[in-house]
């Protein structure tokens, strides 16, 4: 569901992990219309690398 949060309103998908500044400078970002492009990007990588940071998480409270 974040994934098509960060497709179609890039600037929601950093609030939803936590990032409310990234949030509003992607949302200046998105409103011109060549931006959003690389706020869709930026957004998509950025719920990667919050995944990533979650699972890594949770493997070090599982072994530690």
């Amino acid at each position: 569901m974040r994934l098509l949060i960060a497709l179609f309103l890039p600037w929601l998908a950093f609030f939803t992990i936590g990032r409310p500044v990234a949030g509003i400078i992607c949302l200046l970002l998105q409103l011109t219309v060549l931006g959003w492009i690389p706020a869709a990007i930026w957004a998509v990588y950025s719920l990667s690398q919050y995944n990533t940071d979650k699972k890594i998480d949770a493997a070090l409270r599982r072994r530690g």
